[in-house]
């Protein structure tokens, strides 16, 4: 019976490897085992609490429109596992992820490496890159920097640090300082660094590293990016900033052209047809930059919310953040052992909530702007991805 897509999920789902584990360990044993494909390709590295996703999508646009042959890693995914491995915009195929799954977690059991989800899915992106001959990897940190599994690389052609903000705190830190230092990992040996933000943490790494510093400031025009979203201007700076950085001779016209195809879906996504915005938006500062959003966009429409969120989020935050009087309020308790039962939710919040319950007839009501938000996994439950293409 051969080895599927489903079966790859039941793999990467199973209790043990479903958490997290930061170190470099572990992902260093199945690589060496694996011929270390990682040492053979070229990398911009990613990592920051909020933009990195829509940094990295940025960036492998303009790169693909370049004419080089690149590769996407992100995380999480919304709809499909598939979603975070791509080459020039397509994701790996079921059959090759299943057989990629199925041939390296065999080896990490033979060899007693206990893999986690994360380094799972890692080692596959780099051997399924390394087999593709993919030219540039735009690589994004799942959490952290210093300790987390992409950060096995040992060059890079630049690495890029978004906006840094509280998450994660019980792993990263309880200070904004000690979360930089965590995303400052990421800084290599004479290996230019870009950032929007001079945390001290981040200096003293790149003086370390005899890393090039370059800060940036949120001054580029919005206007050719399919994204949308006040903070798309700092995001966008930043790719900019990386792509002119390692390829100077590049034309404004092929820029323009990346810019006006990059798909990175439910960040401050609009479809018009519904009246809905999806964002994936999953703590205070991300909730607060989609709260300046709407007041911009949608200043005088009237809003209808339907928002969950982790256990280990400041959702009170965001709550207070996020909702006014007047607005109409649904919380979902979604399919997630962390995830907030509607009465958690509603005791945070002044306003009086509804319990959403998903349903065909939920998306017939298009008086009031529809906002879906609060976090990445709650997403798959309630839309489908055939309403977002």
């Amino acid at each position: 019976m051969n080895f599927t897509y489903d079966d790859a999920v039941k793999v990467l789902t199973s209790q043990e490897k479903f958490h997290i584990k930061l170190g470099l360990e572990r992902i260093r044993q199945i690589l060496n085992l694996l011929g270390n494909p990682q040492d053979y390709l070229k990398y911009i590295h990613v990592a920051g609490t909020n933009g990195k996703g829509s940094v990295c999508a940025i960036i492998a646009s303009i790169l693909q429109k370049d004419g080089h042959k690149t590769g996407l890693y992100t995380s999480p995914h919304i709809f499909k596992y598939t979603e975070r491995i791509k080459i020039n915009s397509q994701n790996i195929s079921d059959e090759d992820f299943a057989r990629y799954i199925d041939e390296i977690s065999s080896v990490a059991e033979k060899n007693n490496i206990y893999l986690t989800e994360f380094e799972l899915l890692t080692a596959v992106m780099f051997k399924y890159f390394y087999d593709n001959n993919v030219e540039i990897v735009v690589l994004e940190t799942g959490l952290g920097g210093r300790f987390d599994a992409t950060n096995v690389i040992k060059n890079n052609l630049c690495s890029v640090i978004t906006h840094i903000d509280y998450d994660h705190t019980e792993r990263l830190g309880n200070t904004l300082d000690e979360i930089a230092y965590e995303k400052a990992g990421i800084i290599k040996k004479g290996c230019p660094v870009i950032c929007a933000e001079g945390y001290e943490a981040v200096k003293t790494k790149a003086d370390k590293e005899n890393s090039l510093l370059i800060l940036v400031s949120p001054c580029e025009d919005t206007k050719y990016l399919s994204l949308k979203g006040t903070f798309q201007k700092e995001n966008l700076s930043l790719a900019l900033a990386a792509v002119r950085l390692i390829m100077p001779n590049i034309s404004d016209n092929t820029i323009i052209s990346g810019l006006k195809s990059v798909y990175h879906p439910c960040r401050f996504q609009y479809i018009k047809e519904k009246n809905l915005i999806t964002d994936a938006c999953h703590n205070p500062n991300g909730i607060n930059a989609l709260k300046e959003s709407l007041d911009l966009y949608f200043p005088n429409s009237q809003k209808r919310f339907v928002f969950g969120c982790l256990r280990n989020k400041d959702y009170k935050k965001m709550i207070n953040t996020l909702f006014s009087d007047g607005d109409e309020i649904y919380f979902y308790h979604f399919n997630n052992k962390n995830s907030c039962t509607f009465n958690e939710l509603q005791m945070s919040c002044k306003f009086a909530a509804k319990e959403f319950k998903p349903s065909p007839a939920f998306w017939d009501k298009k008086d009031k702007l529809t906002v879906i938000c609060g976090s990445f996994y709650m997403l798959n439950e309630i839309i489908s991805e055939e309403l977002i293409r």
